[in-house]
């Protein structure tokens, strides 16, 4: 939990227990039981919200290197074109 072993969280609960008391623990308690259910409910939210618009942009990404990739498949294949005319003209003139 947040990355705090079981004796941080027991010293933890001791000092909140000297500074706040024994009735005052549980209202504490439960008003930061609702603040972290609140930031989990936020999280969520955000998250379903940003995910969609994540997907989105990562299907848009995939189709420009998609067109990207057949565009540099066509240039090459007029290159390859281009030179190897070049090739037959040369070879037919020094014939």
């Amino acid at each position: 939990m947040f990355g705090l072993g079981a004796g941080e969280i027991l010293i933890i609960l001791v000092l909140a227990f000297l500074l706040f008391g024994p009735k005052q623990l549980p209202e504490i308690g439960r008003q930061v039981g609702k603040a972290v259910k609140g930031l989990k409910e936020t999280a969520d939210d955000l998250r379903k919200s940003v995910e969609p618009e994540v997907n989105l942009i990562q299907q848009e990404v995939k189709m420009v290197e998609q067109d990207l990739e057949a565009s540099m498949k066509e240039a090459e294949e007029e290159v390859n074109a281009i030179t190897s005319q070049a090739d037959q003209d040369g070879n037919s003139k020094s014939a």
